[in-house]
């Protein structure tokens, strides 16, 4: 069996719900005989996974949280990875060894838009616009600072912490700084306080300067938890003779996070192609399959597959697509193309070379 083939793809991919092609126009013309080349598609599929980082810290004072707070705290520096999303699309990908050249004689002026990469999109028809619906790719999160990176940390610290030398007392002094700014957060609320807020926006800015120091404080008796995520996409190319495959697309480590899938140092994150349906050459009245016909213009009738993502034996997603090789090439008859008062137009899969759409021009 063919293996399947996993390329990572440098740094997270923008986000597009659709993806429209920018194209250039070939026309057939005396000079090119009449003929117009290009290139069918091939399938491969764009593996996006998120990966969401947890970086646990223990606080100055951790050993003095159950004494002064009656609270568990972090004990010891930690860092967890765990996938939080998982995206397959699927992307079109050149086959130079498969051009294909259609001949329309007699069709002086009709052309063929194509993408950069010589894939059809349409004949005789400039205003197609060959987008294809994809599955948003998650983002990016970049860690936001602790409570104790913030400067409402440095203004929770009294002189007095500032100049003990012992830790001990360090922590008693935060402690009682810890139930000072809870009482006089009570006395605010109560309207008890001897120096009450002038209005309603000066109130919320003391509480929340009040609030803002007491969480410094406790942090650095119960610690912090830093979250962020990571995106990565890799390539995954589907072998032509379509058989069923299965590897190990990238890999998670426990200490650092997504890795290639050649570290071992991971649990492997697995990608399984399973065709379901093969695509089929169209057949006459007595159930013989047609000839291509001559200077035919080539089209693909694609197959499909169900394609899955999975780690630790679970489903990460999971759907099925149309696949290029799992199909056949046929061609459809060029003079359609060349009538001279009913010329057909034709719309191409810019994914798979598949017909979406043949009528005429009136």
């Amino acid at each position: 069996m063919r293996k399947l083939l996993s390329i990572l793809l440098l740094g997270a991919l923008a986000a597009l719900p659709s993806t429209a092609q920018t194209s250039s126009k070939l026309t057939a013309t005396k000079a090119s005989e009449y003929g117009l080349m290009y290139t069918l598609p091939l399938t491969a599929f764009e593996v996006t996974i998120a990966v969401e980082k947890t970086v646990n810290t223990p606080g100055e004072f951790y050993q003095y949280a159950r004494k002064y707070l009656n609270t568990e705290p972090i004990m010891q520096q930690s860092t967890s990875w765990r996938i939080t999303e998982a995206v397959i699309n699927p992307v079109a990908i050149a086959n130079e060894e498969a051009r294909y050249l259609a001949t329309f004689k007699g069709g002086n002026g009709t052309f063929m838009m194509v993408s950069d990469s010589n894939f059809p999109l349409s004949i005789n028809d400039e205003t197609y616009e060959a987008a294809v619906e994809l599955t948003p790719l998650p983002k990016a999160v970049a860690p936001a600072p602790t409570v104790l990176q913030k400067p409402i940390a440095q203004q929770a610290v009294t002189p007095e912490m500032i100049q003990s030398r012992s830790s001990a007392k360090k922590a008693e002094l935060a402690a009682d700084k810890i139930y000072e700014l809870r009482t006089n957060r009570n006395e605010i609320i109560s309207g008890q306080a001897d120096a009450m807020p002038s209005d309603g926006a000066a109130m919320k800015l003391a509480l929340d300067q009040l609030a803002g120091q007491e969480e410094a404080l406790t942090a650095m008796f119960l610690g912090t938890v830093q979250k962020s995520v990571e995106v990565r996409t890799y390539m995954v190319y589907v072998p032509e003779e379509g058989e069923q495959g299965r590897m190990v697309v990238a890999r998670l480590s426990a200490a650092e996070g997504l890795v290639d899938a050649t570290d071992l140092s991971g649990d492997p994150i697995y990608i399984e192609i399973t065709p379901v349906t093969r695509g089929e050459l169209p057949v006459n009245d007595k159930g013989v399959a047609k000839t291509f016909p001559k200077g035919g213009v080539a089209y693909r009738i694609p197959g499909a597959a169900w394609v899955s993502l999975s780690f630790d034996d679970k489903t990460l997603v999971e759907k099925e697509f149309d696949v290029a090789q799992y199909g056949v090439v046929f061609g459809l008859d060029p003079s359609l193309f060349t009538h001279k008062r009913q010329p057909a137009y034709l719309h191409f899969n810019p994914l798979t070379g598949a017909v979406r759409e043949l009528g005429t021009n009136n």
